[in-house]
């Protein structure tokens, strides 16, 4: 990508998106285009096919997606299923239609067998069974990736996909109700810290094993694969390294402060035992992470304290 080039951020005010941002602006580049839901609605292809036809992105990172932790994926499935498919359905076609140099489709590690063998490489993708409370989601994403590699396959187009791990950092969602395990843990000790509280409820037994990326490590990641990546197979990007959730909460119990116990509520899932990617082929174009957990989750508590202020 050329520093004047015009980037199109799809989803660039949210965890992903915003960070990809970030990103791109320390290392240049001065001609990002965004647009907010109210501007364009990525589910209506009507407005994604006027939107590419009057701007003309030269460079696409499609980072738009409806997301949420387990509770949502398994209470909102056809949500999960149709807002998705749309949302890349029509950027992937438009980017087609209008010429786009080159595309970034991102997924999410959710796509793998819920039983596949460990650490997860590329290649295990429609191996086995997805994982039930996040099928829907997961679905979507497998179809994103499909869609690059036969768009690429008829086309020519140079369409690359991505799958993160599971991700932290400024900008997450912290609802109770629609959040991820990390910013959830964040929101409940920080609660309990400020209400007095004697214990914290965590869901599940705590055994699941959880790899976790900094979204500022994936955006680095993401302008690293656009300028140096090209090929149908999907990259997987993390750590390498993972930990039991049960270890994560003492982390974060540790970075908030909270002098309590932790209660597992076992009358609620764990969702897939473990979830680590192998990054072998990420590593061999160059790139690794920087941010380490225990660093990390004190710089989302910090934006977090700041951000309620």
């Amino acid at each position: 990508m050329e520093i004047n080039s015009k980037i199109y951020v799809a989803g660039h005010k949210g965890l992903v998106g915003s960070a990809i941002v970030r990103n791109l602006k320390e290392k240049g580049y001065t001609n990002i285009i965004g647009r907010t839901l109210d501007q364009l609605n990525l589910i209506r292809q009507s407005e994604v096919e006027k939107f590419f036809e009057e701007e003309k992105p030269d460079y696409v990172i499609l980072a738009a997606a409806k997301v949420g932790g387990i509770h949502a994926n398994n209470t909102f499935p056809a949500e999960f299923i149709y807002d998705n498919l749309m949302i890349e359905t029509n950027i992937i076609h438009s980017a087609y239609k209008n010429n786009v140099k080159k595309l970034l489709f991102l997924g999410s590690s959710c796509i793998y067998p819920k039983l596949a063998l460990q650490p997860i490489k590329e290649e295990y993708l429609l191996t086995g069974s997805l994982e039930p409370t996040n099928e829907a989601y997961a679905i979507a994403k497998i179809t994103g990736i499909e869609l690059c590699k036969f768009y690429r396959r008829q086309y020519g187009c140079d369409f690359i996909s991505a799958m993160p791990t599971n991700l932290y950092g400024i900008n997450d969602n912290f609802d109770l109700e629609t959040s991820s395990v990390m910013p959830a843990l964040i929101r409940k000790f920080h609660d309990a810290k400020i209400k007095g509280d004697k214990e914290v409820v965590m869901w599940g037994t705590g055994k699941p094993k959880r790899e976790f990326l900094y979204v500022d490590d994936l955006a680095d990641a993401c302008v690293h694969l656009m300028n140096n990546y090209s090929d149908e197979i999907h990259v997987n990007v993390g750590t390498g390294e993972d930990l039991e959730i049960g270890e994560l909460a003492l982390i974060i119990k540790e970075a908030v402060g909270f002098k309590g116990e932790i209660k597992n509520d076992l009358s609620k899932p764990d969702g897939t035992p473990r979830k680590l990617l192998n990054v072998d082929l990420l590593h061999s174009t160059g790139w690794k992470h920087k941010m380490e957990l225990e660093e990390g989750v004190k710089e989302v508590y910090k934006w977090y304290l700041n951000d309620k202020k």
